[in-house]
């Protein structure tokens, strides 16, 4: 495998993506009916693919938006979402978006206007429903979640239900009608894979439930069957399960799933398994992780920004299934530095199914700070060197971002 001396200024924080939203009932200010809600990013992205002219993207985006005070268990949410490009020297993603130049490296942040989401809200008889526009994100976001790394969140219109009538057992049930997806209200057309990528009309079944009722561990399981009227290719059910806990100081994950019609011609039978070890001391931790997609399991609903590496090589062949199959190898080291903020680095190793294959390597470096409960600063850098370049070119990104939310 090909080592190069890499000087690297670190930076941000992996996407949290733990328990569904769903799983939160909206609390606003008591004494008001209505109140706001407000969330702002600020962000620098460089990127620079092989075979594509450098990147430079300042962008700004503002959730807005008004909640309701519970009355007999029933609310309501309204959010608005607007991006603005101060500097657009970039490819948002896809045609129709603005700014949109296939020269250009990636940035998947062009400007928009949208309606980001809009629900109303049943929280009685230990189970939470809502109706509408909605953000879902289950488990770690490898399979469902809100890519929430971009500027444009994908969101979801849908029904969903989250059941805790049995103690420590929540019970997760989604229909799907359509995928808001994050290229923009004037995306218009996409590659062959991706014909629609303002939207996607979906006929999808969600089942997502988790069991903590043993002391220091959570069982995972879930049922994903999806289907995309846009995209044929996309289509796939997948089972999985997954457990976590505590042994002798060291945090165990693992996780198999097995998938149906993967594949981009929907025709394949493919396994994933993910593991990793966590290991806290002095307020460092180190994870060891390997995660591993035999050829064409594919993920299309998921946050990918959080698996494979920042520099988000992979992202389109996971996405579609289109990859000969993917081993990542993965050493994250994270620990707390000067004025309260976080440093973590992250070391990748890829191949293919069988490991014969060497994909390439990544390092990725994230520093953040917390200034408040509103206020965050992120710095982040990533490289990732190929050994494929035909398949996976060569990438470096690096942004710095601001955020502020109440």
């Amino acid at each position: 495998m090909k080592r190069k001396a890499i000087l690297l200024l670190s930076s941000a924080s992996l996407l949290q993506a733990g328990s569904p939203d769903l799983a939160t009932p909206l609390a606003p200010a008591a004494g008001y009916w209505i109140t706001p809600t407000l969330d702002i990013r600020a962000r620098y992205e460089f990127a620079d693919i092989d075979g594509k002219d450098p990147s430079h993207a300042l962008t700004t985006r503002e959730r807005v938006g008004l909640k309701t005070v519970e009355w007999n268990g029933f609310s309501a949410l309204v959010e608005g979402e607007f991006s603005q490009a101060l500097i657009d020297d970039y490819n948002g993603g896809a045609p129709g978006a603005d700014p949109f130049d296939a020269r250009n490296s990636l940035i998947a942040d062009p400007e928009t206007n949208e309606l980001n989401q809009a629900y109303l809200q049943y929280n009685g008889f230990d189970t939470l429903a809502r109706i509408g526009r909605q953000r879902i994100i289950y488990d770690n976001a490898a399979f469902i979640g809100n890519v929430g790394w971009r500027q444009n969140e994908q969101t979801y219109d849908a029904i969903s239900l989250s059941n805790k009538s049995i103690a420590g057992l929540t019970l997760n049930y989604a229909y799907v009608n359509q995928v808001n997806r994050i290229f923009g209200s004037d995306a218009d057309g996409a590659p062959v894979v991706n014909p629609n990528v303002q939207d996607i009309g979906s006929d999808t079944h969600l089942f997502n439930a988790s069991y903590t009722g043993i002391q220091g561990v959570t069982f995972g399981g879930y049922i994903y069957l999806m289907d995309f009227e846009e995209v044929a290719g996309w289509n796939n059910d997948t089972y999985g399960m997954s457990a976590k806990g505590d042994v002798a100081g060291i945090t165990l994950y693992g996780e198999i799933a097995y998938q149906d019609d993967a594949g981009p011609l929907n025709t394949d039978e493919a396994w994933y398994v993910h593991a990793n070890a966590t290991k806290a001391f002095g307020g460092q931790t180190l994870t060891l992780g390997v995660e591993f997609l035999d050829a064409g399991f594919q993920t299309p609903l998921a946050t990918l920004h959080a698996f494979n590496g920042f520099a988000d090589a992979f992202v389109a062949s996971r996405t579609a299934g289109t990859h000969g199959g993917l081993t990542d190898v993965y050493l994250t080291h994270s620990l707390p530095v000067c004025w309260g903020m976080k440093w973590a680095n992250s070391f990748h190793a890829y191949g293919d199914n069988s490991l014969s294959t060497d994909l390439g390597w990544e390092i990725d470096s994230v520093l953040s700070k917390k200034f408040d409960d509103h206020f965050t600063a992120i710095l982040k850098v990533a490289h990732f060197e190929s050994e494929n370049r035909a398949k996976n070119p060569t990438t470096t990104r690096a942004s710095v971002e601001l955020d502020y939310a109440f």
